[in-house]
Formats: structure tokens, C-alpha cells, sequence
């Protein structure tokens, strides 16, 4: 890409770069994500399939990873521009800085989850082997149509939206903010204004480690809501899996959780700055 496409236009530098790193790092960890799963599945860990098919349901994760990554980095950088534009000077901009990148990644978290909150309900129903694939895992949501109405099976995509949201706005709010100061600090301790891909990658595994640890409960309650046959409210999932299996139940998956997520930080945020710096970024 260097040398043979440069933008002036941010917004083009980020929906570009976006979905590059959304799909090179859905893709390249999806196994982790696959087995993460399995381990979080009330049925089990052998019963949802294994190690076997460590790629069912990738087709969902194909289709909806490049446009939910540029939605979120187009809504962040969009965000971050106009809430930086607040800072008047230095002094202003040690406190303003952290809440304009927690409330940037908030906003951008809002907007991908348009997308990836049906691709997760999808995939991870093939990944729990409930499908035979991502096309059969759709097809029976909207064969229940006839059932329950189009607004019924609109439902039943975004199974799971209230705790995703909770789940990966608090995320957020902690990866990019830390991400963002890893990378202020690296511009001045070398006095360089821009970053590199692979000091990008190495504070993205970083903070994203550090938020995959804090919000794992989160994460398993949100797979278990999407995986039960019946529609649950968070509040009466979060009750059956305390009786059934105590706290420890909402740590379940951590050690997979926090392993992909540590590596799809430095692939994610790696390969979003290189695509970004190539276009012309800083």
C-alpha cells in the first residue's frame, strides 16, 4: 500500500484501515475465538464440539468483521477530531484526553455492534456446533419468521445487544484510553510525532490483555445469552449461572479470552496503523 495510495481525507484513512485489521485479525485468531466459545457453552466444552471444526462459522465472521472495524474506527476518529478540538491547551488536554478517547471508543462501539451483534449471534451458534455452519445458523433465525414476525426475528439477531454493550463499551473505555497514553508516552520519550505498526501492536496486546481480564464475566454471561434456545433476560442468565455453577462460572474462557485478545490487539491495532500510516497518517 505505501507509496501507491495516500489520502488527505481521515475519514477515508480510517474506514480503509479499519476494516484491514478487522479482517486480518477475525481471521488470522479465529481458532482462539472458536475455542473460547466451546469453553463458555453451558453444554460443555467437548459437547460444543471440541477441538473438531475450530473454523465453523467463519463465513459470519468474514462477512461482518471489515465493516464493523470501519465503523468503529470512522465513528473513533470522527469522535476523537471533533472532542480534541475542545483542547485549548496543554493543561486541558491531560485531563481532556483520556474522557475525548472513552467516549470516542464508546461511540464507536455503538456503531460496530450494529454489525457485530448479529455476526456473533450467528457465529457462535456454528462455532457451538448448534449449526452445521454460519449460512444454516442464519437460515433457521429467519425461517421463524412465519412464527414470529419479521420484527420477531429482528429480535433474535441482536440477541445479546444490552450485555455486548455492556460488555464492550466498558472494553473500550479502558483498551483505547491506555492504547492512546502507551502511545504519547512512546512520542515523547523519542520525540517522534508518529508511531510505528509494531509499537502500535505492542501497546494494543498491552491494554487489550488488561481489558479482556476485567470484562471477561461480562463476556461469558453475553455468549451464554446468545447461546440459550430461548430468549433470557441478562439479570435471570446471570441468577442460573451463579446456582449452577457458582462464580467461578463468570471466568470461564478467561485464559483463551485474554490470550486472543492480547495477540488480536497487536494484529488489530498493528496492522490498523501500518494500513494508517501508509495512507498518510501519523
Amino acid at each position: 500500500m505505501s507509496g501507491t495510495f495516500k489520502t488527505d481525507s481521515p475519514f477515508t484513512r480510517a474506514l480503509i484501515a479499519g476494516a484491514l485489521a478487522g479482517t486480518t485479525v477475525d481471521l488470522s485468531l479465529y481458532p482462539i475465538d472458536t475455542l473460547k466459545t466451546r469453553l463458555q457453552s453451558s453444554a460443555g466444552f467437548a459437547a460444543s464440539g471440541g477441538f473438531r471444526g475450530i473454523y465453523a462459522g467463519v463465513g459470519s465472521a468474514v462477512i461482518g468483521s471489515a465493516p464493523g472495524a470501519a465503523l468503529f474506527f470512522v465513528t473513533y476518529e470522527a469522535t476523537k477530531t471533533h472532542l480534541h478540538s475542545y483542547s485549548t491547551s496543554p493543561h486541558t488536554a491531560q485531563w481532556l484526553d483520556p474522557l475525548t478517547h472513552m467516549a470516542a471508543a464508546s461511540l464507536g462501539e455503538v456503531a460496530a455492534c450494529a454489525v457485530r451483534v448479529p455476526t456473533e449471534v450467528v457465529k457462535q451458534r456454528a462455532q457451538a456446533v448448534q449449526f452445521r455452519s454460519s449460512f444454516a445458523a442464519l437460515q433457521a433465525i429467519l425461517a421463524r419468521r412465519e412464527v414470529v414476525g419479521v420484527g420477531g426475528v429482528w429480535r433474535e439477531l441482536y440477541r445479546g445487544w444490552g450485555v455486548t454493550m455492556l460488555r464492550e463499551v466498558p472494553f473500550t473505555v479502558i483498551q483505547f484510553p491506555l492504547w492512546e497514553a502507551l502511545k504519547e508516552w512512546r512520542r515523547r520519550k523519542t520525540g517522534r510525532e508518529g508511531i510505528s505498526a509494531v509499537e502500535s501492536g505492542l501497546f494494543g496486546s498491552v491494554a487489550g490483555a488488561v481489558a479482556a481480564g476485567v470484562t471477561t464475566p461480562l463476556d461469558v454471561l453475553k455468549t451464554r445469552m446468545m447461546l440459550a434456545r430461548e430468549k433470557v433476560g441478562a439479570g435471570e442468565m446471570a441468577g442460573r449461572m451463579l446456582r449452577d455453577g457458582g462464580v467461578g462460572v463468570f471466568l470461564k474462557g478467561m485464559g483463551p479470552r485474554v490470550v486472543w485478545i492480547s495477540v488480536g490487539g497487536a494484529v488489530f491495532l498493528g496492522s490498523y496503523q501500518w494500513a494508517f500510516n501508509a495512507m498518510g497518517g501519523v
